[in-house]
C-alpha cells in the first residue's frame, strides 16, 4: 500500500501553525483539532519544522517561566523526517519506529500535501490484515 492511498482515505488537510506562533497557540490548536503535532509552516506549503505534544512537555521541564509564550520555532523540531505520496506504508512503520517519530509530513513538489501519523499506519496495516483474511475465507469456504 502506498502514502496515496492512505491520504484518499484520510484526505489531505494539514493543520498547520505559521513560525511566529506561541507555545500557547500550539497547544489550542493541538486541543481544537484533537491531534498530536503540527507542522510549522509560513503558509506557502513549505515545511519550517514540526512541533509536537512531546516537544511541549520538553519545553515545560526546560523553561519554567513563561513557556506558553514563547515563540514556537525555540521549540519544534526543524529536522523533519518526510514522504512522498510514491512511498510504500511498510516504509513509513520502519521510518516512524526507527526514527521514533509518530507524525510524517507528505511532501510532493517541495510542497506539502498531507500527513501521516502512527495511527494512519496502524489503521491501513489493519485493514490489509482484514482484507487478506477475507480472502483467505472466501478461497477456503469456496472449495
Amino acid at each position: 500500500m502506498l502514502v496515496s492511498t492512505v491520504l484518499e482515505a484520510k484526505g489531505t488537510d494539514v493543520a498547520t501553525v505559521p513560525p511566529d506562533a506561541t507555545v500557547g497557540t500550539v497547544v489550542t490548536e493541538l486541543i481544537r483539532h484533537r491531534i498530536g503535532a503540527l507542522v510549522v509552516s509560513p503558509g506557502d506549503g513549505t515545511i519550517a519544522g514540526i512541533v509536537s505534544e512531546r516537544d511541549i512537555v520538553q519545553s515545560l521541564d526546560d523553561h519554567r517561566d513563561g513557556p506558553l509564550d514563547r515563540p514556537v520555532t525555540s521549540i519544534m523540531s526543524t529536522a523533519v523526517r518526510t514522504c512522498a505520496p510514491t512511498d510504500a506504508v511498510s516504509f513509513l512503520m520502519n521510518l516512524m519506529t526507527e526514527e521514533r517519530i509518530r507524525h510524517v509530513p507528505v511532501v510532493e513538489g517541495g510542497r506539502l500535501c498531507g500527513i501521516i501519523s502512527i495511527g494512519d499506519v496502524v489503521k491501513s496495516r489493519l485493514g490489509e490484515l482484514e482484507k487478506d483474511r477475507n480472502e483467505l475465507m472466501e478461497y477456503i469456504t469456496a472449495r
